[in-house]
């Protein structure tokens, strides 16, 4: 098993190592998990292809970076103005998401399953103000997927960085901006000693969902009960993950803010309209890149309205007025 985090890192990397040990202890040892963390075995950037040519045979992985080679495999990781957690779960499980991505990973030799979630994801660190979108042009930024073309289309700079090279670009200035995560990993990267703006909601994920990527082939010499034993065990990690980083980000936060001076600023209308209008001319780009990433584009489409009109008058209309009560 391959991945594209470092070892021990917190949430991405531990909950990778969690899975490799529960496939191992509910399979009673029939599935022995030999992990490696990114650069241990291949690079992070190259764990697709070395589970796609059998050399390895699964990956734990984030597959928006594999946009380059079909951009439909972004919508399974999440993208500009896309699904929550919840909203992903139905869509995979529901609405139609897993048989998409089934037709799209069986043209790579490849099948994936849902694997972790880190959910709505902060805006970025700046070393500067965005106080509108002309703020960000020549902005060179670490930020993948299509939420870096959004980016592109506002005149700044992405930089697609794995994990473990983003500390050393953004002190050095070789970037000016970063996204990761959220507020538990963003610490323990220690960003803040390179940049103190640090802005929210991230537009470009809002549900980041990760990936158990295994080889095909492997996976149909399999039996029925360990298929079903791997999919069980990637099933516990999407919801153990996402757990842990609800409870931890929000400590993580006011650490942040009181303990390194970090400054939260929340991008104004004008900015964020300036991402939606972005956003529409990447997702046409998307869509005419072929008739599967046209399909892919019209299930999340669909599943965005229908799951997210419910969402908008149940957990959205609950939490405002919970807030406005409580005045938190």
């Amino acid at each position: 098993m391959v991945t594209t985090w470092p070892r021990d890192f917190p949430g991405l990397g531990t909950g990778a190592q969690r899975l490799a040990k529960h496939l191992s202890d509910m399979t009673d040892g029939r599935i022995q998990v030999q992990y490696f963390a990114a650069g241990e075995r291949v690079g992070a950037f190259d764990s697709f292809d070395e589970v796609a040519s059998g050399n390895a045979q699964a990956y734990h992985a984030a597959d928006y970076y594999w946009k380059g080679k079909h951009p439909g495999w972004a919508y399974f990781t999440s993208v500009p103005f896309g699904l929550t957690y919840t909203e992903m779960n139905a869509w995979i499980r529901f609405g139609g998401g897993q048989q998409l991505w089934d037709k799209l990973a069986a043209n790579y030799g490849l099948k994936c399953v849902m694997a972790g979630n880190t959910g709505v994801q902060m805006g970025g660190w700046f070393n500067k103000e965005i106080n509108s979108s002309d703020d960000l042009k020549g902005l060179k930024m670490r930020i993948p997927g299509l939420g870096g073309d959004v980016m592109a289309k506002l005149g700044a700079s992405p930089v697609s960085l794995p994990g473990g090279q983003i500390y050393e670009n953004l002190v050095s200035g070789a970037i000016d901006a970063t996204e990761w995560v959220g507020p538990w990993n963003d610490s323990f990267m220690k960003f803040y000693e390179a940049a103190k703006f640090y802005y929210y909601p991230g537009m470009h994920e809002p549900g980041s969902m990760l990936s158990f990527g295994m080889n095909a082939s492997w996976w149909g010499k399999l039996t029925k009960s360990d298929q079903a034993a791997i999919e069980a065990a990637a099933a516990m990690e999407n919801d153990v993950m996402m757990a842990e980083y609800n409870a931890k980000n929000g400590a993580a936060l006011a650490r942040l803010l009181t303990d390194h001076g970090v400054k939260l600023r929340k991008f104004n209308d004008d900015v964020y309209d300036s991402f939606g209008e972005a956003s529409a001319e990447v997702f046409e780009a998307a869509r005419a890149h072929s008739p599967l990433a046209n399909e892919i584009h019209q299930s999340f489409l669909a599943a965005r309205k229908n799951v997210g009109g419910w969402t908008k008058i149940s957990d959205q209309a609950y939490l405002a007025q919970r807030n406005r009560v409580l005045e938190v």
